[in-house]
C-alpha cells in the first residue's frame, strides 16, 4: 500500500530521513501497534504513534477520564471528564491524523484475554500501571511471539525497555523476557500507586515518547533498540542509564527447564 499525495506531505520529514525514508514509512503505514493503556505513558504514545502514520492503533483502557489525569494526560480536555479513556483517545488520534484506523479496547486486559487481543498487532506498547497488567501482557507477548515495548513511571524517575523474548541474540543465545528482569512481582503495599506517590507531569510526556521511539524503531528497524537493556531516566538529577540484563535460564517461559 502506497503513500497518497496528502501522506506524502504529511510525513515529508521521514520521507528525508534515509534511515526511514519510503520504505520505512510504508512499513509504519502497514503496521498494527496495540497500547496498552491511555494514561499518563500512553497519552504520549499515542500521540507521536499517530502523527508518525502507524496505520492502525488499538487502545485498551477500561478507565475514564478524570480532572487529576489532566496534568499529565495531555491528550484530554476538561470536556473529556467522565468519557472512557479508550473511546476519548480514539478520538483524539482521528483528529490529530485521519489515516490512522483506530480500534477501542474499553476493557481491562488480563492473563484470561490478554493472548486474544494481542494476536492481531504485530507491536504491543505497554504503559499500564500495575504489575498484574505488565506481567499479563508480556507473558502474551512471548506466546504471541510479539515484540513488546513496556516503561514504567516513578515519582521522579522512569525505565524503558524492548522485550524480543521469542528471538534470540546473536550468539545464539535467547533474549531475555521481562520475567528474567523482575523474575516476581512485588508484594502487595509495597509499591505506591502515583495517585499517594505523585508524578511528575513532564516526565510522562518524555518517557511516553521514548516509547513512540521504541515502537517506531520496532518496525521500521533505525538504531539499535533497548533488547536487554533497561534505560533509567533520573528527572532530580536529569540522568539517563542503561543497566543491561540477560536471559535467565530459570525463567519459567524461556527457561533452560521447557
Amino acid at each position: 500500500m502506497s503513500l497518497n499525495d496528502d501522506e506524502i506531505e504529511r510525513y515529508a520529514r521521514h520521507l528525508v530521513l534515509p534511515e526511514i525514508g519510503g520504505p520505512g514509512q510504508n512499513r509504519l503505514k502497514n503496521a498494527r501497534v496495540l497500547v496498552v493503556g491511555a494514561g499518563g505513558l500512553g497519552a504520549p504514545l499515542l500521540q507521536y504513534l499517530a502523527a508518525a502514520g502507524v496505520g492502525k492503533i488499538g487502545i485498551v483502557d477500561d478507565d475514564v477520564v478524570s480532572l487529576s489525569n489532566l496534568q499529565r494526560q495531555t491528550i484530554f480536555g476538561t470536556a473529556d471528564i467522565g468519557a472512557r479513556k479508550a473511546v476519548a483517545a480514539a478520538a483524539f488520534v482521528a483528529r490529530l491524523n485521519p489515516n490512522v484506523v483506530v480500534e477501542e479496547h474499553v476493557t481491562r486486559i488480563d492473563a484470561h484475554n490478554a493472548r486474544a487481543l494481542i494476536a492481531f498487532y504485530d507491536v504491543v506498547a505497554e504503559g499500564s500501571d500495575n504489575f498484574a497488567t505488565r506481567y499479563a501482557v508480556s507473558d502474551a507477548c512471548f506466546h504471541e511471539r510479539k515484540p513488546l515495548v513496556t516503561a514504567a513511571l516513578g515519582r521522579f524517575d522512569g525505565s524503558l525497555t524492548t522485550i524480543r523474548a521469542h528471538e534470540r541474540g546473536a550468539d545464539g543465545t535467547p533474549n531475555p523476557t521481562y520475567r528474567c528482569l523482575f523474575p516476581h512481582e512485588p508484594p502487595p503495599g509495597t509499591v505506591a500507586p502515583c495517585a499517594e506517590a505523585g508524578v511528575l507531569g513532564a516526565l510522562a510526556g518524555v518517557m511516553g515518547s521514548l516509547m513512540a521511539l521504541e515502537v517506531i524503531r520496532a518496525i521500521t528497524g533505525f538504531g539499535e533498540p533497548l533488547v536487554g537493556k533497561l534505560l533509567l531516566v533520573d528527572a532530580m538529577t536529569m540522568r539517563f542509564d542503561t543497566m543491561r540484563y540477560r536471559w535467565d535460564p530459570s525463567n519459567p517461559l524461556s527457561g533452560a527447564a521447557r
